[in-house]
């Protein structure tokens, strides 16, 4: 068992570096692309968001969440790109990335509604307690995101959002957790940048 904890442990930071090298590289691009100047506003297709807010139903209860996005629109109303959601705070480190494709209905008066799905990662690091009771388990599993955001329009390029996801995963933490950890449903708040 003992055997089994210390040979996680270099995995997990190994991980913890891979993410923030993608962190980096997402920053770089987003940052060069949108300090680009354009000869056409019509041009510019990238676009990126930010939120924060909770994560409830993870193996650790409820936890404090970040999300990051990137946005290539096809059209004005149709972007894909990545999505990821990392909760670093307590005893739980649960991190997910996931290919997204977004929708955009525009109403009247700047108000949008923005449903979308994806497929990707997730991968949950619990460590909790001391003495022999104490857990230490990860696990990576698939990751889909259902979910809708309710925007406001606050300027042609920026809009204010309120994000509701249903995380469907299979997270398996055994045999220090018996159950199975299979959805969670994360409330963000945040904006979005774009086109």
């Amino acid at each position: 068992m003992l055997q089994s904890a210390v040979m996680t442990r270099p995995i997990t930071a190994t991980f913890s570096r891979w993410i923030c090298a993608a962190i980096l590289l997402a920053i770089l691009v987003t940052s060069a692309t949108v300090g680009t100047p354009l000869a056409r506003a019509d041009e510019q297709r990238w676009g990126f968001g930010s939120g924060l807010g909770f994560t409830a139903g993870t193996v650790n209860d409820t936890a404090f969440t970040l999300a990051f996005s990137g946005d290539y629109y096809l059209d004005r109303n149709f972007s894909v790109g990545p999505l990821m959601q990392i909760s670093p705070m307590g005893d739980l480190f649960q991190v997910s990335f996931a290919g997204v494709g977004r929708y955009y209905f525009r109403f009247n008066h700047g108000i949008n509604l923005v449903p979308f799905t994806g497929i990707g990662l997730i991968h949950a690091d619990l460590d909790r307690g001391a003495g022999p009771g104490r857990i230490d388990r990860n696990d990576t599993s698939w990751y889909i995101p259902i979910g809708a955001s309710l925007e406001y329009q606050a300027s042609h390029n920026l809009a204010l959002t309120s994000t509701l996801i249903v995380n469907l995963h299979d997270i398996n933490l055994s045999p220090s957790l018996p159950e199975n950890d299979t959805t969670s449903v994360a409330l963000l708040f945040g904006f979005r940048y774009g086109p």
